[in-house]
């Protein structure tokens, strides 16, 4: 399976030369489409040379400029594709069994898990363990099931978690609550929701730490997150899988609660002597 530009970048991100990690980050900040414009652009806007630009471009394994940019408009028209699009475009006689979606969903959480380092993973288990910070969670049309359970277990091991619900107006109104020592852990795959970019941008205006769980294309979002878990979605079907994301989820409460397991063991016994 062929790793997206923005998993090439997670491996080797931290290999790089103080440059080629401007190059990165800048890219990045405007996936993808800075890496769609010329190398003299590129570079401007991060503030490097143009032939720092081309040795980032031959780090992540391309042999020339034009070849990184093709990969890039590769993912854009991923990005772009819809259910009815994904449906005509593979107009293939329904499966004899189950199969093929099943080593989808497992690749897909291999290759995940492959672009997830441990390093990752303990900064966002630190960022969530301090209790008196605020952890808000928050997902889209078809992810929001993730932010909900993620918050449902989140609560047991530590207080202030609030599950956002409701219309865009009622998130705006919790904006005034959301400071700099917060965090705000959203959920967001394609086609990526505008509602919740507005909310990310507000919040990362705030000061507010912005967790972003995305799928291998990357949201708009993350220019503006601090940390980005991106998992695969693909499958051979008209719908996206939230499968990797969940279990991306899932591993992060496992951590978490081994992160906080004397305070959290505490809260859980309260909670259950209250019921």
């Amino acid at each position: 399976m062929v790793s997206s530009v923005a998993e090439l970048i997670t491996e080797k991100i931290d290999t790089m030369p103080a440059g080629e990690r401007r190059a990165a980050q800048t890219l990045i900040a405007s996936y993808p489409l800075i890496g769609l414009k010329t190398v003299a652009e590129f570079s401007q806007q991060a503030g490097v040379s143009s032939p720092t630009i081309l040795r980032f471009v031959a780090r992540l394994g391309f042999q020339n400029y034009p070849e990184f940019q093709s990969a890039l408009q590769d993912e854009l028209a991923a990005q772009l594709q819809s259910p009815a699009s994904r449906t005509t475009a593979a107009q293939s006689p329904l499966p004899a069994s189950t199969a093929p979606i099943l080593e989808a969903v497992l690749e897909n959480i291999r290759e995940t898990f492959r672009h997830i380092s441990d390093r990752q993973l303990t900064d966002i288990v630190a960022q969530l363990a301090n209790p008196k910070a605020h952890v808000y969670l928050v997902g889209g049309r078809f992810t929001d099931p993730l932010a909900r359970y993620m918050a449902a277990h989140l609560n047991l091991i530590r207080p202030n978690v609030s599950h956002l619900v409701g219309q865009e107006i009622l998130w705006r109104d919790r904006l005034i609550d959301m400071g700099k020592r917060d965090t705000l852990l959203i959920f967001d795959i394609r086609r990526y929701q505008d509602s919740l970019i507005r909310l990310a941008e507000k919040a990362h205006d705030r000061g507010t730490t912005i967790i972003l769980f995305t799928d291998q294309w990357l949201s708009p979002i993350a220019r503006f997150a601090r940390h980005v878990v991106a998992g695969r979605t693909a499958v051979p079907s008209a719908w996206d899988s939230s499968a990797a994301l969940f279990v991306a989820a899932e591993t992060l409460i496992g951590a978490l609660t081994r992160k906080l397991e004397t305070e959290g063991a505490k809260r859980i016994r309260a909670i259950e002597d209250l019921r």
